[in-house]
């Protein structure tokens, strides 16, 4: 199949599946006229790389995830679980600094509300 009808069964933009390929992500076989072709299997592909990116990984990350994909083993299996560990306790540790941030910024909108306060006419209070 060609680009517009892989992007169309599968639900992206044939800008993304550009970007796929370019990542190295995504494979294709090109006409004698370049033209891109597409397998069956990859409508599911792009919709695996499509639940990596909402998981929140990287197009590099994804990438070094793939050998558990295209090749399958105990090795590259347990390689891709240590790194969804990892990617698991970065978004980990950016949850807690966005709380952080939240707290910090609760804390400026109370001294605000306080500041505002004050700053009534005393007939009004």
């Amino acid at each position: 199949m060609r680009i517009g009808e892989l992007a169309a069964r599968a639900g992206v933009s044939v800008r993304s599946l550009r970007y796929y390929e370019e990542q190295g992500l995504l494979t294709s076989a090109r006409s004698a006229s370049g033209q891109r072709h597409y397998t069956e299997g990859q409508v599911e592909r792009v919709g695996f790389l499509q639940r990596m990116y909402a998981a929140g990984l990287s197009s590099r990350t994804i990438a070094e995830l793939l050998p558990c994909v295209d090749s399958p083993s105990e090795a590259t299996s347990d390689a891709a679980l240590e790194r969804m560990a990892e990617e698991r306790e970065r978004l980990s540790e950016h949850i807690e600094d966005l709380i952080r941030t939240r707290e910090a910024l609760d804390i400026l909108m109370a001294t605000n509300r306080a500041h505002r306060e004050g700053l009534k006419p005393a007939v009004a209070r």
